[in-house]
């Protein structure tokens, strides 16, 4: 009985960390885009990787993953690694370390910034692309800066030179009597209007942030296409095998029948 009592608390307290989660990561605004991650697309994993490296690595680490496995598993050689991706270190075996020192973070920003290495599997794929994706000017906020999905957050907005700035813009009610077609009636939602142009046009802009995500989906879960793989091969045995143990059973028991 203390057993099942056991089992039954485990069980609710998991479930209250699930829901804990999907809250915390819909924290701010509804998710205004939809994004459905691809980690499996080598090509823009590799150029998420790149992005990573050259925008994010310097104030965020992955502390869980080494150089040389992005390599193996991306097929990035040592040579281009050393030459591309790895900027605050000469080991390929060594983990990726941003460069900023703790305590001086915390100081500029207020914050130290989080290791990233599993931040979609902990808020979801979709915040992060929504995230880098809904930066707005404020003049009220000291770096100028807001965030619709992360209200008040402390990272100013770098990647802005590629993305450009936007202003959000919140629409307007319908009139009385009047029925939005995909809203039937309640406010739409948060829209953003131009401020400067960016370098990147803003198709190219989301398949950036697209890629970046990517490389974070991968990096939270480096293993997973193995594991799906293998899983794969498991299941195939599993049903090869059942049938194999169906026509042994019905011979050994037809004369008994």
């Amino acid at each position: 009985m203390k057993r099942i009592k056991s089992s039954i608390q485990i069980l609710l307290a998991a479930a209250t960390l699930v829901v804990a989660g999907q809250a915390f990561a819909s924290e701010g605004a509804a998710l205004p885009y939809h994004f459905k991650p691809d980690p499996d697309n080598q090509a823009s994993v590799q150029r998420g990787a790149r992005n990573f490296m050259n925008y994010c690595s310097a104030c965020h680490s992955m502390r869980n993953l080494r150089y040389n496995r992005i390599g193996r598993d991306l097929g990035i050689s040592d040579d281009l690694l050393k030459a591309n991706l790895m900027f605050t270190s000469d080991k390929v075996t060594d983990h990726i370390i941003s460069s900023m020192p703790e305590g001086e973070a915390e100081a500029w920003f207020g914050k130290a910034p989080p290791d990233l290495t599993v931040e979609t599997r902990f808020r979801g794929a979709d915040w992060v692309y929504n995230y880098l994706l809904t930066f707005y000017v404020d003049p009220q906020r000291p770096l100028g800066t807001n965030n619709l999905v992360l209200p008040n957050a402390s990272m100013p907005h770098v990647l802005w030179e590629l993305q450009g700035l936007q202003a959000l813009k919140e629409a307007s009610a319908p009139e009385e009597g009047e029925h939005a077609e995909a809203g039937h009636g309640e406010h739409e939602g948060p829209q953003f209007e131009a401020v400067s142009k960016g370098q990147l046009s803003p198709e190219d802009y989301k398949k950036f942030v697209a890629d970046t995500t990517n490389f974070m989906v991968y990096a939270a879960e480096p293993g997973r296409a193995h594991r799906i793989s293998v899983g794969k091969k498991v299941i195939l045995f599993l049903l090869m095998f059942t049938v194999l143990a169906y026509l042994m059973k019905r011979e050994w028991w037809k004369d008994v029948h």
